[in-house]
């Protein structure tokens, strides 16, 4: 099993998108069909349904809220193994966190199209790379 955090940009992304074989999409339909299990925890899930909601996105609220409640029920839930990384916005810091304790249960990844939010690691990587090493 392949196991990953979800940066809350490439949830919007899919959703945005207009391509449904873009790479975030395919990201998300792995996760939703159980191909790629998704890791969270409760700030991580709190960060998703505050962004999602967002008017300014303009997101249909029925489908967030449907994505969300799927996302609570299907991901696996970890705390966060705390480091003194630099980060360049603290609420990132519980995405790399929870990527970090997720390695120590398998192949894990954090997926961003933000790459300059979090430190360099070889566990960080952009929807393209995450569905090339996930095989999607």
């Amino acid at each position: 099993m392949i196991y990953a955090v979800i940066d809350t940009n490439v949830i919007v992304s899919s959703l945005k998108s207009a391509h449904p074989d873009s790479a975030t999409v395919r990201v998300m339909d792995a996760v939703y069909c159980g191909k790629v299990k998704i890791i969270v925890n409760d700030a991580i899930l709190a960060e998703y349904d505050d962004v999602l909601h967002r008017e300014r996105l303009q997101l249909d609220a029925e489908r967030c809220d449907f994505i969300l409640s799927l996302i609570s029920d299907i991901g696996m839930r970890i705390d966060p193994v705390p480091t003194d990384a630099e980060m360049p916005d603290a609420d990132d810091r519980v995405f790399f966190e929870v990527t970090l304790a997720g390695l120590d249960i398998g192949d894990a990844h954090l997926v961003t199209g933000n790459m300059k939010h979090y430190p360099m690691a070889s566990f960080v990587v952009t929807p393209a790379q995450f569905c090339e090493i996930a095989g999607l």
